[in-house]
């Protein structure tokens, strides 16, 4: 397993640069549809990469925390393989791509299946409700815990935004009580949607989330505390995952510039993972229109082709002389 790079203080200077770079770009607009997300100051921007040996390189706004949102669904992925197994989740919640918006009703009906991949809200919200726990708070706090792990520290919820969130939550109850009727939904469907809007409103730094995004590329292990956090067939699983359907319907576009897994969330944060290497986080709360960072997006795209990271970059063999 190779480490990010070898030279930290490249890095350090690549990572200040892609801020200075960047900072200035005023495209896009915050999230309005959750009226919480809409108030956070657009201009706030941050991007930590840490290596899988434990390197941290941070610049901008790194103190300011955010709700995760959708970024959270490849942790909960995680622990929903290592509660049941990888063969059982890929049963029971799929991982196809469906080429369609996040929260695409026609993405479920289409091949009347229901959740295609745990990366969009229907299958997400399934995912959630197979974690363990018999009730509801028993879920919740197996979720809040495992995922703070992933941190290696103790994340709290966003009350403001989780009760923004829960008062606009029509669209994703309807997907759950579609799920129920196709019976892809493991527990009880609002209940499960309540949940799921509480594992989208934990509070995280652009820090926090290079550390659980440098988890999946170190086999599971914490890089910072060193703790196993699930077993390492688990990430190439979630990675996998997230390369296929992490940016939705721009997941094919994503993967031709970066070239590595990634996933988003409509607060505006981004994560990209590097396998073997480590994880680059962003923050930046305006989007594009599919709800994708684009402050983030193309700090990664930066970052990946300056750091030599894109999986499918390759060089002619130099046959010896």
């Amino acid at each position: 397993m190779s480490l990010l790079l070898p030279d930290p203080v490249l890095v350090a200077n690549l990572v200040r640069d892609s801020y200075q770079r960047f900072q200035g770009i005023t495209d896009g607009k915050n999230a309005d549809y959750i009226p919480a997300l809409a108030q956070v100051p657009p201009d706030l921007f941050a991007i930590a990469l840490v290596g899988v040996n434990g390197a941290v390189h941070l610049a901008g706004d790194t103190q300011v925390e955010f709700s995760m949102q959708s970024v959270s669904k490849p942790f909960v992925f995680a622990l929903v393989c290592q509660a049941i197994g990888e063969q059982a989740a890929k049963e029971k919640l799929g991982v196809n791509n469906t080429g369609l918006p996040f929260n695409s009703v026609l993405a479920m009906e289409r091949l009347h299946t229901g959740a295609h991949n745990p990366m969009v809200n229907a299958g997400a919200i399934a995912a959630t409700s197979l974690v363990p726990g018999t009730t509801a708070e028993e879920k919740w706090q197996f979720l809040q815990t495992q995922i703070s792990r992933f941190a290696g520290r103790s994340l709290t919820l966003n009350e403001v935004v989780y009760a923004s969130e829960a008062a606009h939550n029509r669209h994703n109850q309807g997907l759950a009580k579609l799920l129920d009727a196709y019976d892809r939904i493991f527990f009880d469907p609002l209940q499960a949607t309540d949940i799921y809007t509480k594992q989208c409103a934990l509070n995280v730094t652009v820090r926090d989330l290079a550390v659980m995004g440098a988890t999946l590329a170190n086999g599971g292990v914490n890089p910072i505390t060193g703790e196993m956090i699930i077993d390492p067939i688990h990430c190439q699983h979630v990675l996998a995952v997230m390369v296929t359907a992490g940016l939705y319907e721009q997941s094919g576009d994503w993967l031709y510039e970066v070239g590595l897994p990634g996933k988003s969330g409509v607060s505006g944060g981004m994560l990209t993972v590097s396998p073997g290497r480590g994880a680059l986080a962003t923050f930046a709360p305006p989007l594009d229109a599919a709800g994708n960072s684009i402050k983030g997006q193309k700090v990664a795209q930066h970052l990946s082709t300056t750091l030599g990271l894109n999986l499918f970059a390759s060089r002619p063999w130099a046959q010896p002389v």
